[in-house]
Parts: structure tokens; sequence; C-alpha cells
């Protein structure tokens, strides 16, 4: 899948204005990557998470995933040279409000999905909507249509 490529990580520091259709296809990714680290996040990847990032990424944005993929984005080594966090930062101006509230809400449908909410798990879901600076609204999946 072209998606999993995750070609737009690299590129959005290149350029300084994004095109619609770049923007989503990088919010595409940035889901992607997020909900795949969240299903990692307290190093263990239980299955129905798996299945949730995939019907997640279906729902949201019509991209078929395969596990194959999830374990892809998930990986650390993708972020050697600045950490998930800073990466989030660097992107955040580049979605929209209405696709960062997407990923902060999709990101808390997976953490609960397994129903046992780590302190790990917390501690990512936190920083992401920090790095995002996703708001109280967002965060509760209110947003102006």
């Amino acid at each position: 899948m072209a998606l999993a490529d995750l070609s737009n990580v690299l590129n959005i520091f290149r350029e300084r204005e994004l095109n619609a259709e770049v923007q989503e296809t990088l919010f595409k990714e940035v889901l992607l990557m997020t909900l795949a680290r969240a299903s990692s996040a307290d190093a263990n990847i239980d299955p129905v998470e798996v299945t949730t990032v995939q019907e997640i990424m279906k729902r949201v944005t019509g991209e078929e995933v395969t596990e194959a993929d999830i374990r892809l984005a998930s990986r650390p080594a993708l972020f050697e040279d600045a950490p998930f966090g800073k990466y989030l930062t660097s992107v955040r101006k580049r979605i929209s409000s209405t696709q960062r509230a997407g990923v902060v809400c999709s990101l808390a449908e997976v953490i609960k999905s397994d129903t046992k909410v780590s302190v790990l798990e917390i501690d990512f879901f936190n920083m992401v909507a920090r790095e995002l600076q996703a708001t109280p609204a967002e965060i509760a999946g209110l947003t102006a249509g």
C-alpha cells in the first residue's frame, strides 16, 4: 500500500505550503503512525488493537491497511533523527484542526479497544494531545463545522 511507505513524513520538512492533496495524504500518514504507535505503546500489541486501527483507517480515510503496514508504521526506527513528539509538533500546523481532533479521538478509541488502559498508553495519549496542541473541545470530539 502506498500509504505505508510514509513518504510524506520525509517531505514535510522540505515544503512550506502543502496543497490539499498532500495535506490529506500527510493526515493519513499521521493518523496511521499515531494509531500504530499506540498499539505498541504498552509494548504489547493486542490483536484487537490492530483490528481497531484497520477499522479506523478504513472509516476515516477509506484506506485499507494490513497488519504489516501497522507494524511498519509503529517502528521507532522511523524516528531515529527526531522523536515522535517532535515529529507531531512539526506537522500540527500542516494539518487542520478537524484532522488533529480526528487523530486524538481515534487514538483514544485504539487505546480503549483492548479494555486495559496502561499508564504507558495514557502517557502516550497525553504526549500526542500536547504535541498536536489539541484543545479540550477537540479531545472531546467537538469541532466547529
